[in-house]
């Protein structure tokens, strides 16, 4: 009996086998960004790869949490190349998440039968800025602590729940070791416990309804009368996939190797808050347009106010597929929208960076 023979009685080998020989991608001019969801899932396998090797030596605390990322920057072999892979990673990955979220809503993709396979996405982008916001502060550094000092304020501006919002997410009533504590347990155990259901069944979702084809390519197709191209999922997407997993690794060593990350100075929970402090790239659009709002908007808070309007934003684009009745004028409103709030993004995110008042 063959090892195959053998296994096969026990799993579900040939099941699996069959789904594989009939999956198919559809293949048309916008093809491309499908490949965009396995780039984001190749960079998060970076993240668990680099940050299982990072717990070997890191300590969360706030006496020896800087002094233990030093330790593997300088002394442990190749501590600096993780530290940058893991860094590096997660920029990218973020970068990835939005360019899927956008090329998903360009394409429609969204639509029926696909709602759940989008909420759940959403869910993992909100989780990605979760593993962004809480990693940012583990190396305990000067910029880090203070940037997490601002953005934990933000939640305060809430009516009746916001100081207990504040106080559930600092530990305290302000930015300590306990902070640090809580963080790193989030980061290592919460969110990645969330992640691992919440990847499956998106995983799952896209496999069981397969690649959405846009209405354009669709409307297109019937035009013609011909039904939409498709490629087997293997060899040929899976190939290609492997091409781009494989530039992306490239781009991500030589990012890590010329330009490895920085630690900045320890944390000094008594100093003041040094000039320029601002939180990282992905948070920028939000914390330039906060700056922005007057103290008070038609006798509200104008903090309170923002908050308001960026949570509605997110709560719209969390039920779009509900809300879109998939007409072609509706989608040229949500390309429309889509298309604003990314130009709204981008001169947000270049201001702050320029140091915008």
């Amino acid at each position: 009996m063959s090892i195959r023979t053998w296994l096969a009685e026990r799993l579900p080998i040939d099941a699996v086998q069959a789904a594989i020989d009939h999956k198919t991608v559809p293949l048309h001019r916008h093809s491309f960004w499908y490949y965009l969801g396995g780039m984001t899932l190749f960079f998060f396998g970076v993240q668990v790869a680099t940050g299982i090797l990072l717990l070997l030596y890191y300590r969360p605390s706030s006496a020896e949490a800087y002094d233990s990322v030093q330790f593997i920057m300088t002394r442990v072999p190749f501590g600096w190349l993780i530290r940058s892979l893991h860094s590096w990673s997660a920029n990218l990955m973020v970068a990835a998440a939005f360019i899927h979220l956008f090329s998903v809503l360009y394409l429609k993709a969204y639509r029926k039968p696909r709602e759940f396979t989008w909420l759940s996405g959403m869910v993992l982008l909100f989780i990605t800025m979760g593993f962004g916001f809480t990693g940012y502060l583990l190396p305990w550094n000067e910029l880090a602590f203070f940037a997490t000092r601002v953005g934990t304020d933000i939640p305060g501006a809430i009516p009746v729940v916001g100081d207990a919002i504040v106080t559930f997410l600092r530990g305290g009533p302000d930015v300590t070791g306990a902070t640090l504590t809580r963080f790193f347990g989030i980061h290592v155990a919460v969110l990645p416990a969330i992640t691992t259901v919440v990847l499956g069944l998106h995983l799952l979702l896209v496999q069981y309804h397969g690649m959405s084809v846009p209405p354009s390519i669709e409307d297109e197709a019937a035009r013609i009368g011909r039904p939409v191209r498709v490629m087997p999922f293997v060899p040929h997407f899976a190939l290609r996939d492997l091409f781009g997993w494989m530039v992306a690794l490239a781009l991500l060593a030589g990012l890590s190797a010329y330009l490895p990350w920085e630690l900045g100075r320890k944390a000094d929970l008594f100093a003041a808050a040094p000039a320029g402090i601002r939180p990282e790239w992905y948070f920028l659009w939000t914390f330039q347009a906060l700056k922005l709002v007057p103290g008070h908007v038609l006798g509200l808070e104008g903090e309170l106010v923002a908050i308001s309007v960026l949570s509605l934003g997110a709560l719209g684009i969390l039920l779009l597929p509900f809300l879109d009745p998939n007409t072609t004028r509706s989608r040229r409103v949500v390309n429309w929208l889509a298309s604003a709030a990314l130009l709204f993004m981008a001169v947000m995110t270049i201001w702050a960076y320029w140091g915008g008042e």
